[in-house]
């Protein structure tokens, strides 16, 4: 069954509803952007989280001694990569932390696709370009570029209820990665969560 991550909690009424509907993975976002949450309300987050669900703290080009000390305390339980990492960084960090790491590749070309194959990452993620944006752009890109991919994907980057399962049927991803899809005036909604889940869990 493809999994879910619902990515961008910043608030103990997200986990409530994340808790109810069960999806697989949350992000929290410790990147800067709209949804960047401090460390201390991550604690908080993660100590009110339903254990059955993994914790997925979002990085862009952070310093190594911050992610460690995440995963060391328990806040994360997997670790998400969205910047320019190279390999060498993420080798020297998999040395340090025994917690699985998702590498997110903002897609243009299939080159971009075919490159991320040999990634040293224990996931990967493929997420919309945009210019000066990480991430976040809340807009989808051509999923037939996806179609060079050899590995199990993380795919994000537009996704909401009404597409999710033309995405699930036409690439297969491992899981899907949803944030602004499941939003009403920037903040998380329970009613498009529980729609988004509900519609993936009872179709696949």
């Amino acid at each position: 069954m493809t999994k879910i991550k619902i990515c961008g909690l910043s608030r103990p009424e997200d986990i409530e509803a994340v808790n109810e509907y069960l999806p697989d993975y949350i992000g929290l976002v410790f990147a800067k952007s709209r949804r960047q949450i401090s460390d201390s309300t991550a604690i908080e987050l993660k100590r009110r989280l339903d254990p059955r669900i993994a914790a997925v703290g979002v990085f862009v080009n952070e310093k190594q001694d911050r992610i460690l000390h995440l995963c060391e305390t328990g806040v994360i339980d997997l670790i998400q990569l969205h910047g320019e990492e190279t390999e060498e960084y993420i080798k020297e960090l998999k040395k340090r932390v025994p917690n699985q790491i998702i590498k997110a590749v903002r897609v243009q070309r299939k080159e971009e696709v075919e490159r991320a194959q040999g990634s040293c990452s224990d996931h990967l993620l493929f997420d919309t370009f945009m210019y000066g944006q990480y991430g976040g752009a809340g807009q989808a890109f051509d999923w037939s570029l996806l179609l060079p991919a050899k590995r199990p994907f993380f795919l994000a980057g537009g996704l909401h209820s009404e597409n999710v399962l033309q995405a699930i049927h036409q690439v297969k991803p491992y899981a899907i990665d949803v944030s602004s899809g499941v939003e009403r005036d920037g903040r998380k909604d329970t009613g498009k969560i529980k729609e988004l889940i509900t519609r993936i869990r009872s179709e696949i």
